[in-house]
């Protein structure tokens, strides 16, 4: 038989089980949000423009002599607009064999 007494042991102790259990879930399991800090900027080498097959038809980076440079390809890339302060012809309009066919210094 449960005394009255017995009967609020087990309701005291309930209560605090659920407690306790509450906070150490809370504490283990959590699904807390990830917080970013705060970017001063983004940074990378290049940015690649693709086309829906993957084929890069603009970019803007760093070439391997460390020159900065805005590239932008035909659809067929036959042609090749290139914008950068480090050559000698700021913008230049290339075909694919090389050949120079507009440029401004």
């Amino acid at each position: 038989m449960v005394t009255r007494r017995r009967f609020l042991l087990l309701m005291v102790a309930a209560f605090a089980g659920g407690l306790l259990g509450g906070a150490v879930s809370d504490q283990l399991w959590s699904g807390r949000a990830a917080q970013a800090q705060k970017p001063n900027g983004v940074n990378a080498e290049e940015f690649l423009l693709l086309d829906a097959t993957g084929k890069a038809r603009g970019g803007f980076g760093l070439d391997a002599n460390g020159e900065i440079g805005l590239v932008l390809t035909s659809k067929d890339g036959s042609r090749t607009l290139t914008l950068t302060p480090d050559d000698r012809q700021v913008i230049k309009l290339v075909e694919r064999g090389g050949r120079v066919l507009w440029g401004a210094p």
